[in-house]
């Protein structure tokens, strides 16, 4: 009897989600305030992670920028400083464990505790598995998810004492669907994706309901990582295009941010559709980039 209770209770909540979803679709979220909040952006030198920075002083947040490039992250700290901010630049190498622990120490000690984390730092290298380097491919993954891993560790436990924060990881639509000649950025970003999703179960699990999570999910941006992408189907995006929607989410509490938000529905579809009829919309996707293909440069 418990059980025909149990699966009717689940009926009904499935129902009203649908229905509270349609509405939430017509009525616009409501969104919160970041002003003061203690901001860490990784990657901040440049692309979106430097856009997402401008969106958050706009915001009056209390910046704290990492980078690997000294150059590009003092100039979006300066012009986040001229946007009315306060804006403090770390050199920071997020491939490196240890240089991320000793970082994190030095943002509390000099700034405080972090609130708001948007795992942005991120790297690609272009090319088909036999041509790419084994330290490309474990460069990859220090950036791309285990710096997320000792990152989210080192700020989280402050996050819990408060119940309170907003951890954002930056991924891809390659963290759910896959792209020939990029084999190890979309197993990196399908990571990411993984992470988000189990971290979030996590903290619903603990009770933590006051720390908030986001996935960011655009297609190609052009940001200069991978040259000359083109594709049929989708745009190739600007990064403050990207940046305005990744703020978006981030004040609404959105769960995942699709840029643009009908990739939904190719990635619907690609569950559904038999193999030839997936590989017949990839042929017609046509995605083009230059990637290196036996040693070549190649656009494929």
């Amino acid at each position: 009897m418990n059980t025909v209770l149990d699966m009717l209770l689940l009926l009904f909540i499935i129902i009203y989600s649908y229905l509270e979803s349609l509405v939430k679709f017509f009525i616009p979220r409501r969104r919160k305030s970041v002003t003061g909040e203690i901001v860490l952006i990784t990657g901040a030198g440049h692309g979106i992670g430097r856009l997402s920075a401008y969106e958050f002083a706009k915001q009056q947040s209390r910046l704290v920028l990492w980078d690997i490039n000294k150059r590009g992250i003092e100039e979006t700290a300066a012009e986040c400083r001229k946007l009315g901010a306060t804006a403090h630049a770390f050199v920071v190498d997020c491939s490196n464990r240890e240089a991320i622990y000793s970082s994190v120490n030095q943002v509390k000690k000099e700034v405080g505790e972090v609130t708001i984390l948007v795992n942005n730092a991120g790297t690609v290298y272009p090319a088909d598995l036999l041509s790419t380097k084994d330290e490309e491919i474990t460069k990859t993954f220090e950036v791309n998810i285990l710096g997320h891993f000792w990152i989210t560790k080192a700020l989280l436990p402050s996050m819990m004492k408060r119940n309170h924060g907003h951890i954002v990881t930056v991924a891809s639509v390659c963290g759910h669907t896959v792209t020939p000649y990029l084999i190890p950025y979309c197993s990196s970003k399908f990571a990411a994706v993984g992470f988000h999703r189990a971290l979030t179960s996590e903290l619903q699990a603990m009770g933590k309901t006051g720390i908030k999570t986001s996935c960011l999910c655009p297609v190609f941006v052009n940001t200069g990582f991978t040259k000359n992408p083109s594709t049929r189907l989708w745009p190739v995006l600007e990064t403050n295009e990207v940046a305005r929607r990744l703020m978006d989410g981030i004040l609404t509490n959105k769960k995942m941010i699709y840029v643009p938000s009908y990739i939904t529905v190719s990635l619907i579809l690609e569950r559904f559709l038999p193999e030839r009829a997936l590989e017949a919309i990839n042929r017609v996707q046509n995605v083009r980039f230059e990637a290196v293909v036996s040693h070549k440069t190649k656009m494929k």
